[in-house]
Formats: structure tokens, C-alpha cells, sequence
């Protein structure tokens, strides 16, 4: 079984923008390209993990999602990194867009997305790890047994400043980037073999 590195997208591997409801307002955040390629030549699985639920709430169509996620991909090739697989969930109960607007059970932080991913890619969830800028990541990865890594890009540094002082949810390593969740990462997997 393998051992894979989630990722988050919107605030992790690019820019926060709110909604990336342009092609335009995706920009790759600085080393995110080194990081990827780290969790590439460390032969762990590197899966992009992302709510999008812009779909449901009729800001953008889903079209825009796999176009996006698209130019992620072209752009880590360009650099000599890859990602080995993309999921996404365009949910939102109270969205205004069918089908979109229903209770689901990829719509983190539930499970349903790592779910899929480890059956896919046969990985192991309790060797793992989960990367993102916001609490609910690190809640969605501890839901599953991995370890939940906070990065200080995006919506990371106002979460790990005003709401993680009264969270129940704490993460088990706190990065200012991509680079250091990697290499913290790579560093505790070293202590593990």
C-alpha cells in the first residue's frame, strides 16, 4: 500500500482568491512546484483534495473546476513535478444549482474524497498525511487517521492566529508553506522507516 501527501488547493498550491471563478485568478504560490517534486521523488502519492463549492452556489460551472485543475497539472509538469490524481467535491446543501445542491459525503470535512482516493490508489490513510490552510483540514484528515499539517498560505496564518487558540483541533505540524509541511513530512516519514 502506498503513502500519500493530500493536498489542499485554493490557499495551499495557489493563491487564496475567495472563488477562483476566472482562469485568470489562479496563480501558483512560490515553491509549490519544489514542494510537489519533493513528495514525487519520495514516492508518495501527491493528491489534490479541494471543496468547490462555488459549483453549487452558481458562481462558476463545474467546467471551470476541471479547467483549473487542469492548468494546476500543466503548470507542476512545466516545473518536473506531477500529481497523481485530482478530486474535488462541487457540493453545497444550500447552493442554488441542481444537482449540486445536496448533502454529500465528499464535502469535506467529511470522508468521501479520501475514501475514493485510497481505494483508487491502494493508500494506506494511517501512514498519510493532509495539507491545507484551513482547521477543517486538519479535522478532515484527523477524522481518518492522518496527519493533519497547517500552512500559514491562504486563510493558514488568521486560522492559526485567532482560531486555533479555542480550536479542539490542533494540527500536528504548522508550516509557513508547502516546502516546510513537505519537509516536515520527509523528516517524520525518516523517524517512522
Amino acid at each position: 500500500m502506498h503513502t500519500a501527501v493530500f493536498l489542499d488547493r485554493d490557499g495551499t498550491l495557489n493563491e487564496e482568491m475567495g472563488y477562483i471563478n476566472h482562469l485568470s485568478r489562479f496563480h501558483l504560490l512560490p515553491g509549490v512546484s519544489e514542494a510537489v517534486k519533493a513528495v514525487n521523488k519520495a514516492a508518495l502519492k501527491a493528491v489534490v483534495v479541494s471543496n468547490q463549492s462555488g459549483v453549487a452556489r452558481g458562481y462558476f460551472p463545474e467546467s471551470l473546476v476541471l479547467t483549473v485543475n487542469a492548468l494546476l497539472e500543466k503548470e507542476l509538469n512545466q516545473q518536473g513535478a506531477f500529481l497523481d490524481a485530482v478530486y474535488y467535491c462541487p457540493h453545497f446543501p444550500e447552493g442554488g444549482v441542481e444537482p449540486y445542491n445536496v448533502k454529500c459525503d465528499c464535502r469535506k470535512p467529511k470522508n468521501g474524497m479520501l475514501k475514493k482516493a485510497a481505494a483508487a490508489l491502494d493508500i494506506d490513510l494511517s501512514r498519510s498525511y493532509m495539507v491545507g490552510d484551513r482547521l477543517k483540514d486538519i479535522e478532515f484528515a484527523h477524522r481518518e487517521g492522518l496527519k493533519g499539517i497547517l500552512v500559514l498560505t491562504g486563510y493558514g496564518r488568521g486560522e492559526a492566529e485567532y482560531i486555533l487558540p479555542r480550536s479542539p483541533i490542533v494540527p500536528d505540524f504548522i508550516g509557513a508553506d508547502l516546502m516546510a509541511a513537505v519537509q516536515w513530512i520527509l523528516a517524520d516519514r525518516r523517524k517512522a522507516d
